[in-house]
């Protein structure tokens, strides 16, 4: 992800995750790749339900201390209230926090709300195949160029992936 960014960019990065009953935990934010390898590496899954709507609130209150240029949420269900997490999306949206939304598998309900919230927050929404990290990885880099430089920077993105983000944004 931050092979995708010019050295000299500051680009920071939070990451934040749900399992079990009601854990949600955010790290620290961190400054290189190696670090967030570490972070991601160290977590492991653990069945319950998911807690997107916490995800959303997070985001939120952390854009209040200082700006955020991008969420990116990865998942694969949804068993929360979709009107309640689509009306904290476009929040979201309004406040000009994109949600880039990233779908592991293909069930057509999930499909649907992750596209809304992506849409609402006037971000971006992706499916992509487990078996292929690198898809995983280039929508990854192409969601970092967009938060160090905007449409500009990812419109510098040649990869597929990135392109499609594009499309979606509005101008």
């Amino acid at each position: 992800m931050f092979r995708a960014i010019p050295k000299p960019s500051a680009l920071q990065v939070q990451l934040l995750y749900f399992r079990g009953f009601g854990e949600c935990r955010a790290s620290k934010w961190v400054l290189d790749g190696d670090a967030l390898a570490k972070l991601m590496t160290g977590i492991d899954c653990r069945g319950g339900n998911t807690q997107i709507s916490k995800v959303f609130d997070h985001a939120r209150a952390e854009h209040a201390k200082r700006r955020i240029n991008a969420v990116i949420f990865v998942g694969d269900a949804i068993e929360e209230n979709v009107d309640v997490l689509s009306e904290k999306a476009g929040q979201l949206g309004l406040l000009g926090l994109p949600i880039f939304v990233f779908q592991e598998g293909r069930d057509a309900l999930v499909e649907a709300a992750f596209r809304g919230f992506a849409k609402l927050s006037k971000g971006a929404y992706a499916r992509f195949d487990a078996t292929a990290p690198q898809e995983l990885a280039a929508l990854l880099k192409a969601v970092a160029a967009y938060a160090s430089g905007g449409r500009n920077m990812l419109k510098l993105q040649a990869s597929g992936q990135a392109q499609a983000l594009l499309a979606q944004l509005p101008p």
